[in-house]
């Protein structure tokens, strides 16, 4: 049985291209959780180009920080090299190794970080673009969002919690950007 909700949910903008000049000062810093984006693009049936990426989250904003949040397998070189790869190019990442529970799944929480680096730049940004559906994040974007920060959620629709998205200032499915986001043969 659904819990009743005991408020209603605000609607939410779907931003494709927010109207923001070329001498902008707004801004941003970029959180993406890798496992989840991971996770939509598998479903999505895309590759990501995390050049184009960075661009489209960007907006022309003047880009703070982008961080990737990541769980490693120290003996993968294929995933090392693409980790060298996104340091170089722009992003900071941020890697905890798997850990491996008794039922046998392999996984890495990166929530808190994620959470504690938001905080740690509130002070210093005026836009934070989320790239992640966990509904362990909902409290941490509802503190940075009463710090004045607005908040675009970015994710996979039918996979991100209803009470993340209740609490940002716009959402963008992951499923409708993505001909901005992956990568193509050329």
């Amino acid at each position: 049985m659904e819990q009743q909700r005991l408020f209603e949910q605000p609607q939410l903008n779907v931003v494709e291209k927010p109207n923001i000049s070329s001498d902008s000062q707004e801004r941003v810093a970029i959180f993406i959780d890798g496992s989840n984006l991971v996770s939509a693009t598998t479903h999505l049936n895309i590759k990501i180009d995390y050049t184009k990426l960075l661009h489209y989250l960007t907006k022309k904003r003047k880009l703070l920080r982008a961080y990737f949040y990541t769980s490693v397998d120290s003996t993968n070189k294929r995933q090392q090299s693409f980790l060298l790869w996104m340091r170089r190019s722009g992003y900071r990442v941020v890697a905890k190794e798997l850990i491996q529970h008794p039922d046998g799944s392999k996984k890495a929480n990166l929530e808190v970080e994620i959470a504690i680096d938001m905080l740690t730049l509130a002070k210093d940004c005026d836009t934070f673009v989320l790239l992640s559906g966990e509904e362990e994040l909902t409290y941490a974007v509802n503190a940075v969002s009463y710090q004045g920060i607005r908040v675009e959620v970015i994710s996979l629709g039918l996979t991100s919690s209803d009470s993340l998205l209740s609490v940002a200032d716009y959402y963008s499915d992951l499923k409708e950007i993505k001909q901005n986001i992956q990568l193509t043969a050329d």
